[in-house]
């Protein structure tokens, strides 16, 4: 996990042109999506962190975005009880 203020613009951008950084995601609501997600889009920068895979994502306790990632999600809430 990397939090968006430990990136200077131009690392950032060259870390998600090559793929290293796939999924973005809100550490106060610990919700992670895809990079091009419009609800991710809105989100602070200072509540902004990056994720390389979304195992690592879920490793810190993240759920899937219901936007982006609805089938992830589905299954999120399934086995937590939410269904």
């Amino acid at each position: 996990m990397i939090a968006h203020k430990q990136l200077l613009p131009e690392e950032l951008r060259a870390l998600i042109k090559v793929r290293v950084l796939i999924f973005g995601g809100n550490k106060k609501l610990k919700i992670f999506g895809k990079l091009n997600c419009v609800s991710g889009k809105r989100m602070k920068t200072d509540n902004r962190v990056f994720f390389t895979t979304s195992e690592e994502a879920k490793f810190f306790g993240y759920r899937p975005c219901g936007h982006c990632m609805k089938e992830e999600y589905k299954i999120w809430k399934k086995e937590n009880g939410f269904v």
